[in-house]
């Protein structure tokens, strides 16, 4: 499979700030590629560069195979992007907003229009079509950003932060199309300030800190970095939690943790412990509401990685 975007080396300086300390990033096409890390690391410039707003003061970047300096109009026909910050002009309707956008890109009018109605739709925003942006609710507005970088149908999107200031179901429904775009064969690189995003979205993950790719990988290689899988465990009957304890700690030598109430884990080193957790549970006739075998998640990843919390860093 080719690559739908890359970047090498990327370096850019503000002043005497380095914004990036030679980046590599790249995706496959039809796949989604997230980009994590704290305020300043450094995503935004990237995704700038590759969207040729900006120049890297060395290093290279090409998307479909051109390069973002000397094809830069190739590029920009290739590329939807939608930034941190809603960009739609407030004056126009939510349809007017869309079909100029298709007539800038060469849309017959009345192909223009079918593709507003359809974004529209896509995003929730048909029956607000006909009010000017400006009585939009910020998550409204932000879908509306959302359908303007879609209007021309773009094989790379960059999505910077794409479901910041909306709600869990509207957000919900953002993952559902980007899920659909990338069906359909679009490349998708994200950056997101929401770890359980990346994990739902993405098929591998760059972690950038102070202009530099700290890790890389799928998010299950990710979350080995934090260490190795656990077993969690939570009895039907809380009494006999001492006894689902004592199993787990003869099957995986380790002492148990207590993390919430009625509930008992410990680590282990490979997927083999569960099932002898499995069986010797069933063998002492002890009914269980959850038994389960997980690896640390992104935020434990981030963490670790990082050295702050999610919510502290993003």
């Amino acid at each position: 499979m080719s690559l739908a975007f890359q970047a090498e080396g990327l370096v850019k300086r503000f002043g005497k700030t380095t914004a990036l300390a030679g980046i590599d990033l790249a995706a496959e096409q039809g796949t989604v590629l997230g980009v994590l890390g704290p305020n300043g690391a450094g995503k935004t410039t990237a995704v700038r560069i590759l969207a040729t707003l900006l120049r890297a003061d060395e290093g290279r970047a090409t998307v479909g195979g051109y390069d973002v300096v000397r094809s830069a109009g190739d590029v920009r026909r290739l590329i939807g992007l939608t930034g941190q910050y809603a960009s739609v002009d407030e004056d126009l309707t939510g349809t007017q907003n869309l079909v100029l956008i298709g007539e800038l890109l060469d849309l017959r009018r009345r192909d223009a229009r079918a593709r507003a109605a359809e974004l529209l739709e896509w995003f929730d925003l048909t029956e607000a079509a006909n009010r000017p942006a400006k009585t939009y609710s910020g998550g409204m507005r932000r879908r509306l950003d959302l359908a303007a970088s879609l209007v021309g149908r773009p094989a790379v999107i960059y999505l910077d932060e794409p479901t910041t200031g909306l709600d869990p179901a509207k957000r919900e429904d953002m993952w559902g199309v980007v899920r659909s775009l990338v069906g359909d064969g679009s490349t998708v690189l994200l950056t997101t300030q929401y770890l359980e995003e990346a994990d739902a979205l993405a098929d591998e993950i760059s972690v950038i800190d102070h202009g530099r790719v700290i890790a890389h990988g799928t998010p299950a290689q990710l979350k080995q970095i934090a260490g190795g899988q656990t077993i969690l465990a939570r009895p039907t009957d809380p009494a006999r939690l001492p006894e689902v304890a004592a199993i787990l700690t003869a099957v995986a030598g380790r002492e148990t943790e207590s993390p919430a109430r009625g509930v008992v884990t410990v680590p282990v080193d490979d997927d083999r412990a569960f099932a002898t957790v499995v069986r010797r549970i069933d063998e002492a006739g002890i009914s269980v509401m959850e038994l389960s075998l997980r690896l640390p998640s992104l935020d434990e990843v981030f963490f670790t990685l990082t050295g702050a919390p999610a919510e502290v860093a993003a």
